[in-house]
């Protein structure tokens, strides 16, 4: 694994959903045929958004794990995309931070699961800055809380798509989340566990640009890079 590698950072704002998936595309494209003409340092990107109400499917998704149908759909205010992601289902909307490392790993490692533990790991430093103590649940991708209780819930869902072994999606980090978006749908195909928010946790709501800066920190230090702030 390479050392302080350059990473170009975007926050994108409050952007749609499907606009989002596109323009991801399009640099990972980029980086694939920077790949084929072997080109060694390939361009590597961190971007933030917000998205308006959306819930979205992952490749080996289940239908049924959506709760509700087209009008009711329409009524919330709310899409729905079909992604080549990897996960379930799950819902994106205000007050959540989405996260999508668009990265070369063969810059770092080539290893899914390892890749996977350092999105888990990034969350859980960010969550101990606000006495939070995340943690991973064996078996289920994402951040949890309270893990192996009865009232164990997810506060970051992860859902990734690795093409050549370029990254694409990522993480989902509830913060000021309204959770009830989450009623309509089994998040993640899981039944038997609730979803949680850094301003349910705390009782208050949270300042969206500190987490952003903390996110930036931790992401830094665990994947070892320098973020490079760009405009376009």
């Amino acid at each position: 694994m390479l050392k302080n590698i350059k990473i170009f950072f975007k926050d994108l704002g409050i952007k749609d959903y499907y606009k989002s998936w596109i323009y991801q595309k399009k640099l990972v494209e980029k980086i694939i045929n920077q790949k084929k003409n072997i080109i060694k340092n390939t361009s590597n990107y961190l971007l933030f958004v917000e998205h308006p109400h959306v819930y979205t499917l992952g490749r080996t998704g289940n239908y049924k794990h959506l709760l509700l149908d087209k009008n009711f759909l329409k009524n919330l205010g709310a899409s729905f995309y079909k992604t080549d992601r990897g996960g379930d289902i799950t819902y994106h909307g205000p007050g959540q931070l989405v996260v999508y490392p668009i990265l070369d790993m063969e810059l770092f490692f080539t290893d899914i699961n390892k890749y996977l533990r350092f999105l888990e790991e990034v969350i859980i430093q960010t969550l101990r800055i606000y006495g939070i103590k995340g943690l991973c649940s064996k078996g289920e991708t994402g951040v949890w809380l309270d893990v192996g209780k009865s009232y164990t819930r997810k506060i970051c869902a992860i859902g990734i798509r690795i093409n050549r072994w370029v990254t694409m999606h990522g993480l989902a980090l509830n913060i000021n989340t309204d959770l009830r978006y989450f009623n309509y749908i089994i998040p993640c195909g899981i039944h038997d566990k609730s979803v949680t928010s850094l301003a349910k946790e705390l009782h208050s709501n949270i300042d969206m640009n500190d987490v952003k800066n903390e996110v930036k920190k931790a992401f830094k230090k665990v994947f070892n890079v320098k973020l490079i702030n760009i405009s376009n």
